[in-house]
């Protein structure tokens, strides 16, 4: 009974739609403009119904109409309405006129905001359920000159544009309510987005926070809370830290993704992916202009001590992004679920770079057991699509032999299964291989470093040492790396 009145007492503590419009609408110096694009009014009209919204709104507007629209925002140069960048230019537009036209001499305690989203809802067939870009651009102190901005992406779930529209409407007031008083903590933040939201009728797949009261947050832990949230499947963020929409960057692309602990980044890594990505792009149905490389860690790879350690999942990604990759953070234990999320944003050649290990792994039956079709109903869903495996070797370290796709142990009630993909082109070694580096492991770089042991800076690719030095990486808070060294 206990737990069930704090669960109880939790839900009563969250406040209703009604309560967080009219928080703001009484609050005399939140002052601001609505914009909204495809799904109706949707926002506003929480805060037209609540009560008190003349203090709060100086002006509602939907420009359905493209001409209108590009008449209002101009022209997008993909001509495209529902992306981020046409979002933006309606937060920056609407946030400039309101400096226009509002009098500071008049109003100088007003607040001001500018809250946008563009969005598309499901379709007359059904078959496309509907996306959407929103977002607040806002100050928190009238004399703030440089602007804070949370800019979110949507994907709709329900299968009618109604609730679609109402969900949005819900979202909006979330957004709102939590730039203004939930600022000071974006991870709550998060999870307050979807409050009054049934996590199975909304995903969010990416959310950046910027502006100077955001000079904290690391776009990529928001990205990772999303996950751990369950808000989304996957996540991606850029070399310059900031969150990425998956479906953008992988959008009628050729994809090759490396998957890994990268705990941390070894010279192996960096050669796994150098010799696939060369073999890749001579392929004659590879664009390179049209490729993207894909550094992928699994949620189950973070959680190194049964929990996610964020600082652990910080340290990689830093490595990562100064060597210059894009990094996918997802929920896909098995690799078939990563090629089916690939398979919703490109029909073009898809490469998966592993290791031996890796390979007798998806060989495994017990990982496909809660499938009715069992491993042949997931080997249907990877390789039915047009899918390479480039196969890094392993030495033995009993025998030195050097293991490849030709004398690969699976077990023996999957050999002829291999044998089918093997034969039919699907798996292809790599031969140009280092093989002075291949003793290197990622779990032995990593014991070195909390030992304070020597020798493995060499392991690693050039600069990463360094970082990883300078920054006391993969060790304990109050720790460096090499203590006696630092002594001397």
């Amino acid at each position: 009974m206990a737990s069930v009145r704090r669960k109880e007492t939790a839900f009563e503590n969250i406040p209703s739609i009604k309560a967080k419009t009219l928080r703001i609408n009484l609050n005399p110096d939140i002052y601001g403009t609505f914009a909204e694009i495809g799904a109706g009014q949707e926002t506003a009209r929480h805060f037209f119904r609540s009560g008190g919204a003349s203090g709060t709104i100086a002006k509602a507007m939907s420009a359905y109409d493209k001409d209108f629209s590009d008449a209002i925002y101009g022209a997008e140069k993909d001509g495209r309405y529902v992306t981020q960048a046409r979002l933006k230019t309606m937060l920056s537009y609407e946030m400039e006129l309101m400096e226009e036209r509002i009098s500071r001499e008049r109003h100088p305690d007003r607040i001001f905001f500018s809250f946008a989203n563009t969005v598309a809802t499901i379709d007359f067939s059904k078959r496309y359920k509907g996306h959407g870009w929103v977002g607040i651009k806002y100050q928190l102190d009238p004399k703030q000159k440089e602007l804070d901005e949370i800019v979110l992406h949507v994907r709709f779930k329900q299968n009618e544009a109604r609730l679609q529209q109402e969900t949005l409407g819900i979202l909006g007031v979330n957004l709102i309510y939590g730039a203004f008083y939930k600022y000071h903590k974006p991870r709550k933040m998060l999870k307050y987005l979807l409050d009054h939201i049934d996590r199975d009728t909304l995903e969010i797949d990416m959310v950046n926070f910027s502006g100077p009261n955001f000079q904290h947050v690391d776009n990529r832990l928001m990205s990772l809370q999303l996950i751990k949230n369950n808000m989304t499947d996957a996540v991606m963020f850029g070399p310059d830290g900031n969150n990425l929409l998956p479906a953008a960057i992988l959008y009628k692309k050729n994809i090759l993704a490396l998957r890994g602990s990268f705990r941390p980044v070894t010279k192996v890594n960096m050669d796994m992916f150098q010799k696939s990505y060369d073999i890749f792009v001579r392929d004659p149905q590879v664009d390179q202009e049209k490729t993207i490389v894909i550094f992928e860690i699994t949620l189950s790879n973070l959680k190194a001590s049964g929990e996610i350690d964020e600082q652990d999942f910080m340290d990689r990604a830093e490595l990562l992004c100064s060597l210059g990759h894009t990094v996918m953070i997802s929920k896909f234990q098995e690799y078939y679920k990563l090629v089916e999320y690939f398979n919703n944003y490109t029909k073009n050649r898809i490469g998966l770079t592993m290791g031996i290990n890796n390979l007798i792994d998806i060989f495994d039956e017990k990982y496909y057991r809660h499938l009715s079709g069992g491993i042949l109903e997931a080997f249907g869903k990877l390789f039915f699509k047009d899918l390479l495996v480039y196969l890094y070797p392993m030495k033995n370290p009993e025998t030195g032999q050097i293991m490849t796709s030709n004398n690969v142990k699976v077990h023996p009630r999957m050999k002829e299964l291999y044998k089918f993909f093997k034969y039919n082109g699907k798996v292809m070694d790599i031969i140009d291989y280092e093989p002075e580096i291949m003793h290197i492991f990622s779990r032995d770089v990593l014991k070195k470093i909390t030992n304070g042991e020597d020798g493995w800076e060499e392991m690693l690719p050039e600069g990463i040492a360094e970082i990883i030095k300078e920054k006391s990486l993969f060790v304990r808070k109050g720790e460096t790396v090499n203590p006696e060294k630092e002594k001397a």
